[in-house]
């Protein structure tokens, strides 16, 4: 086990995008042949605040635009994961550890036919909308334990 501990974390924004059903949105991954399904997250870029990234973020995973969303929640503090050490050297050029997340829950007010996620930054092939008990076992084994904090805080808000 290689010691990456010297190594930051990338600032991230992530959206739990809830539809009225109180299901949420994940996306499997179009960078893997596993099962890798999450919800929309992605980079907070220079001079962007976390809920800016986490619009832009979901506009350019889903197509779904501000205009189609309320801001139900913000989490209570930053979620953190580290990649396991194969990918390290692998993802952001290995200038990262893992990533370091402000989470926000959203309220989807628009219809499946809003969702594209053939964008032109598109990440995912596929879409679907799960119930809150099936996260944990649809993502990547080293974010589970962030997803299983997700739930604890936003769940009842869903």
């Amino acid at each position: 086990m290689t010691d990456h501990s010297h190594l930051p974390y990338r600032p991230c924004a992530g959206v739990m995008l809830a539809n009225r059903d109180g299901r949420v949105f994940v996306g499997q991954r179009l960078d893997t042949t596993s099962e890798a399904w999450q919800m929309p997250q992605g980079g907070i870029d220079a001079g962007e605040d976390a809920e800016e990234a986490a619009i832009r973020e979901l506009g350019e995973e889903t197509g779904v635009h501000g205009g189609l969303v309320d801001i139900i929640a913000r989490s209570r503090e930053e979620y953190f994961y580290d990649l396991p050490d194969h990918l390290v050297g692998k993802m952001w050029g290995g200038q990262y550890r893992g990533q370091r997340q402000r989470w926000f829950l959203m309220r989807f007010m628009g219809g499946d036919e809003d969702v594209n996620i053939h964008t032109e930054h598109q990440e995912f092939r596929a879409w679907r909308w799960a119930d809150l008990d099936e996260l944990e076992k649809l993502i990547v084994p080293f974010k589970r334990a962030l997803y299983r904090g997700l739930v604890e805080e936003f769940g009842p808000l869903v």
